[in-house]
């Protein structure tokens, strides 16, 4: 899976990419991700990226020709969906997350200010997604959010293939939440592990863990 972020703080997210999981998969080629700083394309001369609102109110808003030719770079060499983060897009579910795997390439729009002009949404996003019923300062937490998440369900990017198949909302847990977990020692100020975990019997561990589905 190749990602390509656009955006206008780069190094926001470059050091999440730097470490744990997602370093490994990158890595080792499971996935890669690229970065274009759309103020790169602004043709003003002083580079700039936003200007007011037509019929007034507050704030900023992303002008048209950076984000035309930024997104237009980017499709040259990426053929995966242009998808704009915004929080009137579409919640992003376990079931997107999963349908987002058939692609081999993605293009994540991470918005600022505002937002963007809307003549852009219209001529070149394919989908837009949230990751919630909230504003954030911009796209990029929402996009590293999106990489991690698909990463996870790319064959090769964890160390253990399970661990993807029995995370919360997947269909071996029946798309319920995940059970509790517990780990050594069995006591921790007076807390004990459930006797069941520590039988050795697979049969009613699994027991166990159905019924504490959540």
């Amino acid at each position: 899976m190749h990602f390509t972020v656009l955006t206008l703080f780069p190094n926001l997210c470059k050091s999440y990419l730097s470490d744990s999981i997602l370093k490994r998969a990158i890595s080792k080629g499971v996935v890669s991700v690229n970065f274009l700083n759309i103020r790169d394309f602004s043709k003003d001369k002083h580079k700039k990226v936003d200007d007011t609102p037509y019929g007034g109110g507050a704030g900023m808003v992303m002008t048209p020709q950076p984000l035309y030719d930024c997104i237009k770079a980017a499709k040259s060499k990426n053929k995966g969906p242009v998808v704009f983060l915004t929080p009137q897009g579409k919640t992003l579910t376990h079931t997107r997350v999963k349908n987002y795997t058939k692609f081999d390439e993605m293009i994540l729009l991470c918005g600022r200010y505002e937002g963007i002009d809307q003549r852009i949404r219209d001529m070149l996003v394919d989908e837009e997604v949230s990751i919630g019923n909230y504003v954030l300062t911009g796209g990029e937490l929402p996009a590293l959010v999106m990489i991690d998440a698909i990463t996870r369900q790319v064959k090769g990017a964890l160390g253990a293939e399970e661990s993807a198949e029995y995370d919360s909302f997947s269909r071996k847990l029946h798309g319920k939440k995940e059970y509790p977990h517990y780990t050594k020692p069995a006591s921790f100020k007076g807390k004990e592990v459930p006797e069941v975990l520590r039988s050795g019997n697979h049969a009613e561990i699994e027991k166990w863990r159905e019924k504490h589905l959540k």
